[in-house]
């Protein structure tokens, strides 16, 4: 079993209150645009991380971290990416890879809209956890936990902050 803390989209900017809810998580992710090698490096200390870099992020991001990601948690595959669209409306480039990976659980950012689909399709949960940072469409800032036992997700929890909420 193993608890991940998932993020997306802070563009520099965390909100502490993210740090007492990832306290039970073992690993974090975040699925692109961080905003700084800084703001990698401090999610870095706080829990192994694991991240792509997304549209925004620059040359020293892009650096320490691949666009797309793929990798096991516990028995379940998993494939990260920054722009991934969402089920039926996936990013051309990442479709040719949901079909050769074969993904239970797909994870991306980019839209700053939190979604957590089942798709029927693929066989897989897509998760994007909206926008945690301060800059962007968004009103509330998001983030999720979850829990990977096996080849099974459970445990799913949201965190919504008001945006440029006091620390």
């Amino acid at each position: 079993m193993i608890r991940i803390g998932l993020l997306s989209d802070t563009h520099g900017f965390l909100n502490d209150r993210l740090f007492a809810f990832f306290d039970s998580c073992h690993e974090l992710w975040h699925a692109g645009d961080i905003g700084s090698i800084a703001l990698a490096d401090q999610l870095a200390g706080f829990r192994p991380l694991k991240a792509v870099y997304g549209n925004i992020d620059g040359h020293e991001l892009r650096s320490v971290f691949p666009s797309l990601l793929y990798f096991l948690c516990e028995q379940t595959p998993v494939l990260m990416t920054h722009i991934g669209g969402y089920p039926g409306h996936y990013d051309r480039l990442v479709l040719p890879e949901l079909m050769t990976k074969t993904p239970k659980l797909f994870i991306c950012g980019h839209s700053h809209i939190l979604r957590v689909i089942y798709d029927k399709k693929f066989d897989l949960l897509h998760i994007n956890p909206g926008a945690a940072g301060n800059t962007g469409i968004h009103k509330v800032c998001t983030a999720i936990r979850f829990t990977v036992t096996g080849d099974q997700i459970s445990d799913l929890d949201i965190l919504e902050i008001p945006r440029r909420s006091s620390i």
